[in-house]
């Protein structure tokens, strides 16, 4: 598994720990370092996404909102939210990653950690919102 997966893969445990538990994001990471230790490019980049996601959850729900037809955000698998999330962050803040690899990152992870549909609802929705920024 690649690095970046990896960070991916961290980066939603910890928002889901935050979103269930309530935990800030730093104390969620603080905690997941703790007990897994990993290499600083695995760490670094999953504390950027986690925290830029925290930082920026107002408008990326928003965002989410306007392009989920029909889906309210609570009604959705937490699994797929918090896919949804870190990857609409990658889309609209971290330039250096092309919107394809986001996004095919995204579905992999969706198909591994939640169910069969998951991967073409999470394909569907992001596919519209990599259009906000790259038309």
């Amino acid at each position: 598994m690649g690095k970046r997966r990896r960070a991916r893969e961290i980066a939603l445990q910890v928002l889901y720990e935050t979103e269930v538990t309530k935990k800030k994001p730093e104390e969620a990471l603080s905690d997941f370092w703790e007990n897994h230790p990993c290499k600083e490019e695995v760490c670094s980049f999953a504390t950027k996404l986690v925290t830029g996601t925290s930082e920026n959850l107002s408008s990326i729900d928003t965002l989410l909102r306007k392009h989920a037809d029909n889906w309210d955000l609570n009604r959705m698998a937490a699994v797929d939210r918090n896919i949804l999330r870190f990857a609409t962050y990658e889309l609209l803040f971290l330039d250096e990653i092309p919107p394809k690899v986001t996004i095919n990152e995204a579905i992999e992870i969706a198909k591994k950690y939640s169910t069969l549909d998951s991967g073409r609802f999470v394909n569907g929705l992001l596919d519209r919102i990599k259009d906000e920024k790259r038309p």
